[in-house]
């Protein structure tokens, strides 16, 4: 028996055997913390970049939520990575990679995604990747009824949702009707595991009288699948508990989606299927909220969003081309143009209410550039009155007027800038409004896709 049991069991003893000492029990604060990397606006906002200046340093690397529908773009000795379900720091050959029981996993498109890394130099993944037993498995049929979904919603509703059509929503319906298979259940008795796959193609194809699942040929691909997964595979509750309750390492966990695409709190119905906001974290990995440390929101210098949905500062016009092209705003996952517009300040105090960022790193400063003047959106108005709330109702999002403050451009290329005091005057400025209309301090700020650009503040 270690020695924190027996101190715990002689302080039992102590309180019944003398009924007066009604001590309360001091909390257990004791145990490593988590390092949270999140997205603060709708995604795309640079965390790959973020969590890999961490990762170089971490011991372990979470991801505790979605699927293979978020994409993250590191680059590293000139060779650039792409992951989507993999953790980006799965490129640290010191660090163990973690997938929670809240992310879903694909696993064709797994193995397709550790396949093409490797050609670009990633090796002996498999040695440094544990999967949760408890994670839900996105089936091909998950997938295909993502995209008929999308169909039918835009023949019911005339707009689709705009999702990655990676069978991210699918999969998370099925687990929360009970119906979702785990990967538990796919290392278990492959006859009974068999039978509920059955079922579950079963009811979709009921619903769904068009689609076709070559049930026998999955199958087969599963088991295959389910015999290469195997010595990766681990009880993700104990592993944690052990991770952060013993020695001293560095734990990370790398959000995927963003504050504003969180089921709960984004701009739904155009949102994710998971909780992307510090919440997730714990659920996605069975931690307990105690063991959260820092938790960094990623922000872009200005906006962008993939899809359809309500956006406030987005700029049809020649700014948003500006933005879209120097930027080069396209999905990761999607290879779809993201739509452009300025930094809202609305959506970054929303999203810090909800996730209390310790600290912001603010990406992609180098695109504002070549700008004469940059607009900051700093509230809403609504029928000519402000409104001190971001709004839950979509309709009532579009009819929002967004006040601007007018910051005068720098004009100079900040590419090259490796430090505070490199930076212009106006950009300094620029970074410093942030911090003081938001509440949080800015820690790094971005102006270049390689590692070297990242300007770390304190």
């Amino acid at each position: 028996m270690n020695s924190h049991w027996l101190s715990l069991n002689m302080s039992h003893k102590a309180c019944y055997t003398n009924p007066g000492a009604g001590v309360k029990r001091p909390r257990n604060d004791t145990g490593n913390k988590l390092t949270v990397v999140l997205g603060a606006q709708w995604g795309d906002e640079g965390k790959g970049k973020v969590v890999d200046l961490l990762a170089t340093e971490s011991d372990i690397i979470c991801r505790c939520q979605g699927g293979n529908n978020a994409g993250h773009t590191v680059v590293v000795d000139g060779k650039e990575y792409d992951f989507h379900l993999l953790p980006s720091g799965i490129i640290n050959s010191k660090a163990l990679s973690v997938i929670g029981n809240g992310v879903v996993i694909h696993l064709p498109g797994l193995f397709e995604e550790a396949e093409k890394n490797e050609k670009k130099g990633l090796k002996d993944w498999e040695k440094r990747l544990i999967i949760s037993d408890r994670a839900h498995i996105v089936f091909d049929f998950h997938q295909a009824v993502d995209g008929l979904q999308e169909i039918q919603r835009q023949a019911q509703e005339g707009k689709s949702i705009g999702t990655t059509k990676k069978g991210i929503g699918p999969t998370y319906s099925s687990k929360a009707s009970r119906t979702g298979l785990r990967i538990c259940d796919l290392l278990a008795d492959f006859k009974d595991f068999s039978m509920r796959f059955k079922n579950l193609a079963q009811q979709y194809q009921a619903m769904f009288p068009t689609l076709e699942v070559d049930v026998d040929g999955q199958l087969k691909k599963l088991k295959e699948y389910a015999e290469r997964i195997r010595p990766m595979v681990r009880d993700g509750i104990y592993f944690m508990y052990d991770a952060i309750n013993g020695p001293p390492k560095k734990i990370l966990v790398e959000g995927a989606n963003a504050a504003l695409l969180d089921i709960d709190f984004g701009t739904y119905p155009f949102v994710t299927s998971s909780n992307c906001t510090v919440g997730g974290v714990c659920t996605g990995l069975g931690i307990p909220p105690l063991n959260i440390g820092d938790v960094y929101g990623v922000v872009k210098a200005y906006t962008t969003r993939v899809g359809i949905g309500a956006f406030p500062t987005e700029q049809l016009n020649e700014v948003g081309e500006l933005l879209q092209t120097r930027g080069h705003e396209v999905g990761v996952t999607t290879g779809r143009k993201r739509r452009c517009g300025w930094l809202d300040l609305v959506i970054l105090r929303y999203a810090n209410m909800i996730n209390g960022f310790t600290a912001f790193a603010l990406t992609k400063l180098d695109i504002l550039d070549v700008m004469d003047e940059i607009k900051v959106g700093v509230s809403y108005k609504l029928n000519g009155k402000k409104i001190p709330y971001f709004p839950a109702n979509m309709d009532v999002l579009q009819k929002v007027e967004v006040e601007y403050e007018k910051l005068p451009g720098w004009k100079s290329d900040t590419s090259a800038c490796r430090k505070w005091e490199d930076l212009p005057v106006k950009a300094q400025n620029y970074i410093r409004f942030v911090e003081i209309h938001v509440g949080v301090p800015i820690k790094w700020v971005g102006v270049g896709k390689a590692r070297e650009s990242m300007i770390q503040m304190f």
